[in-house]
């Protein structure tokens, strides 16, 4: 066995293998559902500085609230992208969907929807108030189930703000203005204003709390669900079952940790797309917690904004940003640029960052100017090996020059005999001569791996391939070909094996064959190697990966097949141009001819 196919066949198995193990100990898990949870909810931990016993008791939770009133008023939430209503029962933000994505591609198939009320299955929602501090109790500032007054029939919408109000009776006035912008920022200015005669001292605080963890989770290790925060430029990812290990707090009972920002930061809940997110300005210091009360399985994260103090007939206010939407990476970027820190890094982007990043921006950019997903990913392919290809130059270079040494290192081989170190003296003194580089074949193979593995990073976490569609039936390329042998590639009138079914291994549809065929023609550009068990691991290798990849995203078989393509027409054509003629016809031919057989001895 030759080194070119030694080092040839090593990649490829490690490719194999990599993929392989990938796929069948981290397979994508079926969703899950959540459990019932109690509905309840709590309030955040409030400043150190407010007196103990208030700040215990309005800030942690230590008794129920209680559920929404039935009667609760609500006021509208109307923009171009979203559609829901705030709650005058504690100002809840507790109803949004998102006008712009369904849940399929059904046509008809309901919006998606974020944020949803106590009393609904997974109640997910944010809330406002304030701690109080020394001279203040708990039911003289404004909590999670305050009845705020509000004008009647208010919506609110970009251009139309809302404003609640309510009098605590005993001189102080507490007022929220709410406003949104055209895409996912609400902004929420929270306001006191003092006529109690004295001085008094309270934190505003801002909540997001969700009962049980989403049903759709997908718990796939390459993707994050869960918490996500950032604090003075350090990123926090932690995922739902890890907030269980959060630190006790003896005062409720329940799981916390807590960071004290200084100047930037946000922390909130990340979906597979979609995410909310608590968003102090830049520069104010505050205090980020995130919470799990095991008893009402609710998780929780809040901003804890410094003690104000406010002497009679002065009045104070502070402004904060709730995002909730969808994780567009362009939208998201626009508000990083605007002064949020770090928000870019709500996406996943995962380890190879630095490759998921520039490759992700260069695929948006080129869907922007092409207008199409798949071929998109086409072009990101092209410009992936046009920045490859002195690389891969050499490596094709080198394995066309190994072709013409062939004859004298098979006469190496003679004279050596079974002498194999002299063999491998002399075959390495021919390299060095001669000016080649034997491992330099499987560089190319190699350096597929981390680009491949990134590249699917891309395809499943950003949201700009969900429903991508390319033609045909191919209508999302974050999901798996939707064709198949079973229902004769979409001409029999009946759906494919789902993904998660073991009928679908097997019934393939048209992406992955056309990947093994694009596999196999690219092994034919050299001749079947000599060795039985070389052979037969070149004989399987395509096939195997056909049926291996027909259950990843469609966008990322796209890619491959491209990727073989080009490979194909590359080391066809350099080769050609360094005096070895690859013999494609004659290499398939040959793999169909009967192999003789053994004679008996």
């Amino acid at each position: 066995m030759d080194d070119q196919n030694k080092n040839l066949i090593l990649a490829t198995v490690l490719s194999f293998l990599v993929i392989l193990g990938w796929y069948t100990f981290f397979p994508p898990p079926e969703p899950e559902q959540a459990p019932e949870t109690a509905v309840s909810e709590t309030a955040p931990a409030g400043d150190t500085a407010l007196a103990p016993s208030a700040a215990a008791e309005a800030v942690d939770g230590s008794a129920p609230e209680q559920a929404e009133a039935p009667q609760a008023a609500r006021l509208a939430i109307d923009t171009p992208r979203v559609t829901g209503s705030i709650s005058l029962q504690g100002g809840r933000i507790d109803d949004l969907s998102l006008k712009d994505y369904r849940e399929t591609l059904d046509e008809n198939s309901p919006i998606v929807k974020l944020l949803k009320p106590v009393g609904e299955a997974e109640a997910y929602y944010a809330l406002y108030g304030w701690a109080p501090g020394a001279g203040l109790s708990l039911d003289q500032v404004p909590g999670a189930n305050t009845v705020w007054s509000a004008e009647a029939d208010a919506t609110l919408t970009p251009d139309s703000p809302v404003t609640l109000t309510w009098d605590n009776g005993n001189g102080l006035t507490f007022s929220r203005t709410i406003s949104v912008d055209e895409d996912y920022m609400f902004s929420v200015t929270q306001s006191v204003a003092n006529a109690s005669g004295g001085t008094v001292s309270l934190a505003p605080y801002g909540t997001l709390a969700r009962h049980g963890q989403p049903a759709d989770l997908k718990n796939f290790f390459i993707l994050h669900e869960g918490l996500v925060g950032m604090s003075d430029g350090e990123l926090a990812e932690i995922d739902y079952d890890d907030m269980a290990d959060f630190e006790p707090d003896a005062r409720d009972g329940s799981k916390a940790e807590i960071r004290q920002v200084a100047e930037n930061g946000w922390i909130g809940f990340t979906d597979h797309y979609w995410m909310s997110t608590l968003i102090p300005e830049p520069g104010q210091a505050f205090r980020s917690i995130a919470k799990f009360d095991e008893r009402r399985e609710i998780y929780q994260t809040d901003i804890v904004l410094p003690t104000v103090t406010v002497a009679d007939g002065q009045s104070s206010e502070v402004t904060t940003q709730l995002f909730a939407g969808a994780k567009e990476w362009e939208t998201i970027r626009g508000y990083q640029k605007a002064g949020i820190q770090g928000f870019l890094d709500v996406i996943d982007w995962g380890w190879f960052f630095f490759l998921t990043k520039p490759m992700f921006w260069l695929l948006h950019n080129l869907n922007v100017l092409i207008g199409n997903m798949g071929w998109a990913i086409i072009g990101l392919t092209v410009v992936i090996k046009i920045l490859v290809f002195p690389l891969a130059y050499k490596s094709y270079a080198s394995m066309a020059k190994m072709k013409e040494l062939q004859p004298e290192m098979e006469k190496l081989k003679e004279r050596a005999g079974d002498d194999r170190q002299k063999m491998q003296k002399e075959m390495m003194e021919l390299y060095k001569r001669e000016k080649v580089n034997p491992a330099a074949g499987c560089l190319p193979i190699l350096i597929q791996i981390p680009i491949f593995f990134s590249l699917y990073k891309v395809i499943f976490v950003t949201l700009e391939l969900r429903h991508a569609p390319f033609f045909g039936p191919f209508q999302d390329l974050s999901a798996p070909d939707p064709t198949s042998i079973f229902n004769l590639f979409g001409l029999l009138p009946f759906a494919a094996p789902a993904p998660e079914s073991i009928l679908a291994l097997v019934f393939i549809g048209i992406l992955p064959i056309l990947l093994g065929v694009s596999m196999w023609l690219q092994q034919k550009l050299n001749p079947a190697p000599t060795d039985p068990t070389q052979q037969m691991i070149f004989a399987w290798m395509p096939w195997v990966f056909m049926f291996m990849l027909g259950g990843f995203a469609s966008g990322l078989v796209v890619y491959w097949i491209a990727n073989n393509t080009i490979t194909f027409t590359q080391q066809y054509l350099i080769m050609r141009s360094h005096g070895y003629k690859p013999d494609v016809f004659g290499n398939i031919k040959s793999s169909f001819k009967k192999k003789p057989k053994a004679e008996n001895e």
